[in-house]
């Protein structure tokens, strides 16, 4: 019988060990995994833990985190995550670690990606992610908010996003198009209850720098415009002085004189890839400074200006603080909105289906009737 008991002690020594191994390797396994996300989860420790008021460290780290901007390489991520894990081993107390690491686990195991996790945690910035890197933006108090209420939002049965305001349904749906979309049945895209359109009107190439009209753009304006849709266009500009800046506005007025321009005449400000892009190069400054040349052209010849662009144009490309007075439409696809500042038109999907047209189109909404 003691003998028994002897064994049956060593298997529940045995088992408490193999269970601590198993949970000391889950722990590990987690630091390493946040290793590899990003930088951002190394102040995690700090913030979480100063909220707890139970551990305080970083504090080297203070000042460079009050920047407006802040970016890491992969090299530097991993050191400072490795000096931080180091510093917070001992110090990090059981309860603080144990909810850190179960709410990353819990995000990890939902299939959050490093993004999503951190502006999770980091909810007084707007964290955007681009070519590797991770930007940091604290939200600036001066500028603009929007005020949509996120449970004002609700998609149909046929994916089809509305707002809404006490019950009452306030937006308007609309989207954009472009030669992409071939031919278009504009009939029954106002049938399917399309309320505006904002048409491609050309590029400036980002090559060469020629300006080009889009191929379908007089039998998109024209389509649109004979089914009572209210249209809009947009150019997507590659200017690189003030001057191809001005040559972009005087194309738009003049091309689009003979027709019924109610909704915003847009610039479409996006990133290229392209190695070879002629405005890749351009600072914050000087695209800032071409968009407000355009926008005024555009405002002097009768029509309402707005911007187009997605999260890095906005945060990267351009600066807000100078272009407060112009409206925005924002490309953002995923079910709740993240950006914090004024825009007028959600783009909120580029898979969308409209009847009439063949394949994929872009959805947008509007929370405002824009005709001019």
């Amino acid at each position: 019988m003691r003998e028994n008991n002897l064994q049956g002690k060593r298997r529940r020594k045995k088992h408490r060990r193999s269970e601590n191994s198993i949970l000391a390797g889950s722990i590990i396994l987690c630091i390493i995994t946040l290793a590899s996300v990003t930088v951002c989860l190394v102040t995690v420790f700090q913030n979480r833990a100063a909220q707890l008021q139970k551990v305080e460290v970083m504090r080297e780290l203070e000042t460079a985190r009050q920047e407006i901007e802040q970016s890491y390489s992969q090299d530097e991520v991993d050191q400072m995550i490795q000096e931080t894990v180091n510093q917070t081993k001992e110090q990090t107390s059981q309860e603080v670690s144990s909810e850190f690491l179960g709410k990353m686990r819990e995000m990890m195991e939902a299939g959050d990606g490093a993004t999503e996790m951190l502006r999770y945690f980091f909810t007084e910035e707007i964290v955007v992610a681009d070519a590797g890197r991770y930007y940091f933006f604290p939200i600036q108090e001066n500028l603009k908010k929007h005020t949509y209420d996120p449970q004002g939002f609700q998609l149909d049965g046929d994916q089809i996003l509305h707002y809404y305001e006490n019950g009452e349904r306030v937006s308007h749906k609309g989207i954009d198009v472009s030669k992409y979309q071939d031919s278009i049945n504009w009939k029954k895209v106002a049938d399917d209850e399309v309320e505006y359109a904002f048409i491609r009107l050309g590029i400036r190439g980002y090559t060469e720098g020629e300006i080009l009209v889009d191929d379908t753009f007089q039998e998109n304006i024209e389509g649109a415009l004979d089914n009572d849709i209210d249209v809009g266009v947009y150019f997507f500009t590659q200017a690189t002085s003030e001057a191809e800046a001005e040559e972009e506005a005087a194309f738009v007025i003049d091309s689009i004189e003979r027709y019924d321009v109610t909704y915003p005449v847009v610039l479409d400000i996006e990133a290229v890839t392209n190695t070879n892009a002629r405005a890749s190069d351009l600072t914050k400054e000087e695209r800032t400074k071409y968009c407000i040349t355009f926008c005024e052209k555009i405002k002097e010849a009768g029509y309402t200006p707005m911007i187009y662009g997605n999260l890095k144009t906005f945060m990267l490309m351009l600066d807000l603080e100078q272009l407060e007075e112009y409206d925005k439409w924002l490309a953002y696809y995923d079910e709740e909105m993240y950006f914090p500042y004024a825009f007028k038109i959600w783009q909120y999907t580029n898979r969308g289906n409209v009847s009439g047209i063949a394949g994929d189109v872009d959805l947008n909404i509007s929370f405002e009737d824009l005709r001019n």
